[in-house]
């Protein structure tokens, strides 16, 4: 395990801005860039979908916690290069657009395997809010703030936010935070619903590898990622009919698993199971 920057540390150009640490069954991923507040580059936000990858081919690894160095969580995009940071090639038509690199980020949180744990340590901004937003529990600091200030920029949420950001906490709030541009604080987050705990900043990462830890002690691993993969694909299900479906296929092909007779034996014995199962053997498809 490389161990976390100090907090009052300066970022050095052979220290790392994406640093994955191990807590037994538990991953650690935390932004590392406290002198600028864990803002991101493009190559940090790469760095990340990296380190996810990592977690979701280890089946050492049963969850994920994602959090920042220092007093900040992630102020959003490295905006150091000025009105220019976001400028694009002026020939390029709008179905050449290149993909949105939080939007990257967005999607590949979604299809991980793992639960993953947002623990944020500080105030977050732009697309340090809105990659937390495909987490399945976000904790907050309590002197946190949420800043959706896209349009305060001239610009426009994204991260697949306009996809997550109503589910989590509804539409109105949702066009209320964005299209004004506001910046929430802990109290109101809490309210929404865009948080489900707040604490003070130095609980927040024990807190979260604790819900870590209950969420994946005795589960097995391929039925919690294919419990998972339910939950959020169903958000978009058209009919509780392609629940149904989608269920079935899990039920069965579960149902004749060895994490099943592992189960029910531990079950009767009153032991705990030990699931032989591993979500890198593959996933059975529930969805096609």
């Amino acid at each position: 395990m490389q161990p976390s920057p100090d907090a009052a540390s300066e970022t050095s150009p052979d220290q790392p801005e994406v640093i994955l640490e191990r807590r037994d069954e538990i991953a650690v991923l935390r932004l590392s860039r406290p002198d600028r507040l864990n803002a991101v580059t493009a190559q940090n936000l790469d760095d990340v979908i990296t380190a996810l990858d990592a977690c979701d081919a280890d089946d050492d690894i049963r969850a994920v916690v994602l959090t920042g160095t220092g007093r900040a969580f992630c102020a959003g995009a490295d905006i150091s290069g000025g009105g220019d940071t976001s400028a694009m090639d002026p020939d390029l038509d709008t179905v050449d657009a290149p993909p949105d690199k939080g939007g990257q980020v967005a999607l590949r949180i979604f299809r991980m395997t793992k639960p993953i744990i947002s623990a944020i340590n500080g105030s977050a901004a732009g697309v340090g809010v809105t990659m937390t937003l495909p987490t399945d529990v976000r904790i907050a600091a309590d002197n946190a703030k949420f800043g959706f200030v896209f349009t305060r920029r001239g610009l426009v949420p994204e991260a697949c936010s306009s996809w997550f950001l109503p589910r989590v906490v509804g539409i109105s709030a949702a066009v209320e935070w964005t299209v004004g541009g506001k910046t929430i604080l802990a109290a109101e987050a809490l309210e929404r619903g865009l948080v489900r705990e707040v604490l003070p900043a130095d609980e927040v990462l024990p807190r979260a590898l604790e819900i870590a830890r209950e969420m994946t002690r005795g589960t097995a691993p391929v039925s919690a990622a294919l419990t998972r993969q339910l939950m959020w694909r169903m958000l978009g299900a058209t009919d509780p009919e392609v629940a149904h479906r989608a269920e079935s296929i899990g039920i069965y092909t579960r149902g004749k698993s060895a994490d099943v007779r592992a189960g029910v034996t531990a079950f009767f014995s009153r032991e705990e199971p030990a699931f032989p199962d591993r979500v890198s053997d593959g996933l059975p498809d529930l969805f096609s």
